[in-house]
C-alpha cells in the first residue's frame, strides 16, 4: 500500500493530529491524505457532553467510514474512544503519549476566590475539582480549543479546565498555569494518547502498527481502558485512570466520582500485565461502591 486515507473530525486540534500522523507515515514512504468527517459529537453543541447520550459521540460517523471503506485509518483521542471497539476495527496503533495531566488556564485552582465561576465540559473534572473546592461554581462549556481560551478571556470564566496534551499540541502551552498531579486530579483513560484505528487484517492497519506503535504508550492506555470496560462506563462518566511505569512496573491510579463531588473512590494497583492490572483494579473500586457511584451519576 502506497497510498493511506485517514479520517478524522474537522477541529484544530483533531486535524493537527491527523497531519502528525500523516508526516509521520509519510516520513516512512507512505503517502497519506486527509478526510474531515463531521461526528454527532461536532454537531451538538449546545447541550452538555454528558446529556448528549450518544455511545462514541466523537466517534461513530468516522467508524462507519472505515467499516466502507472509504478511509484506511483513522485518528482519534483515544479518551474519546469507548472501550468496546465495534467488531471488525481494531486499535492498529497508539503513538507516543503526550502529557496526560489535566491543566488549568487562567488562574490557579488554590488561589480562586469563594464562588469563582470554572467552565470545563468534563463530568470527571468537574467532579473532582467540586471534591477539592466545594465553594466554587463548575459551569458547563463547549466549543474548540480556541473558543474555551477566548471565553476566558471575555471575562465569562475565572478558569477553564482543559487536556493538557491538546494546549500544548496547539502551541498555547503557555496559558496553561497549572498541570494537576494524577493524584490530585486524575485524568481521563487515555487522556493525552492518539488512537490509530484501522479495518481488521487490513494493510493499513499492519502499516501503522509498525511505523507509529509505541509500547510504553499501549500498555498504559490498556490498563486505562481496561478499569472502563470492567466497570461498564463510557468514555463521559466520572471516571479517571491513569497509569505510569516504574522499573518495569505499572503504578495504576483510578478515581470515580459523585458529580457533586461529595463521595470519591479511589484506589491504586501495581501489576505486570495491562489488562489484567486495569481489571483488577475496577473490581477493588467496585468493591468500595463504585457501581452505586456510576449508577448515580448516569441518573443525574
Amino acid at each position: 500500500m502506497k497510498s493511506v486515507r485517514i479520517g478524522t473530525r474537522g477541529s484544530a486540534l483533531a486535524l493537527w493530529q491527523a497531519r502528525w500522523v500523516a508526516s509521520q507515515l509519510e516520513a516512512a514512504g507512505i503517502t497519506a491524505s486527509i478526510e474531515v468527517i463531521h461526528t454527532t459529537g461536532d454537531r451538538v453543541l449546545d447541550v452538555t457532553l454528558a446529556k448528549v447520550g450518544t455511545k462514541g459521540m466523537f466517534t461513530k460517523e468516522i467508524e462507519e467510514a472505515l467499516l466502507s471503506g472509504s478511509i484506511d485509518i483513522a485518528v482519534h483521542s483515544l479518551k474519546d474512544m469507548p472501550a468496546e471497539i465495534p467488531p471488525g476495527l481494531a486499535l492498529a496503533a497508539v503513538p507516543v503519549r503526550a502529557d496526560a495531566r489535566d491543566a488549568a488556564c487562567g488562574r490557579l485552582l488554590d488561589e480562586l476566590p469563594n464562588g469563582a465561576k470554572v467552565g470545563t465540559s468534563s463530568p470527571r473534572r468537574s467532579a473532582q475539582v467540586r471534591a477539592l473546592r466545594p465553594d466554587l461554581e463548575i459551569l458547563d462549556i463547549r466549543g474548540n480549543v480556541d473558543t474555551r481560551l477566548r471565553k476566558l478571556d471575555e471575562g465569562r470564566y475565572d478558569a477553564i479546565l482543559l487536556a493538557s496534551a491538546g494546549l500544548d499540541r496547539l502551541g498555547w502551552g503557555n496559558r496553561i498555569v497549572e498541570r494537576f498531579d494524577p493524584s490530585r486530579l486524575c485524568p481521563a483513560p487515555g487522556q493525552g494518547a492518539l488512537a490509530i484505528e484501522a479495518r481488521e487484517g487490513s494493510e493499513a492497519a499492519q502499516l501503522a502498527a509498525r511505523v507509529l506503535d509505541d509500547e510504553a504508550a499501549r500498555r498504559a492506555v490498556t490498563a486505562e481502558r481496561a478499569v472502563l470496560l470492567e466497570l461498564g462506563a463510557g468514555c463521559q462518566a466520572p471516571v479517571g485512570a491513569h497509569a505510569t511505569a516504574r522499573n518495569g512496573v505499572l503504578h495504576l491510579d483510578t478515581v470515580v466520582a459523585l458529580p457533586d463531588g461529595s463521595r470519591i473512590v479511589r484506589w491504586n494497583e501495581e501489576g505486570g500485565e495491562p489488562a489484567t492490572l486495569g481489571r483488577d483494579a475496577a473490581r477493588r473500586m467496585l468493591e468500595r461502591g463504585a457501581d452505586e457511584i456510576l449508577a448515580a451519576a448516569a441518573g443525574s
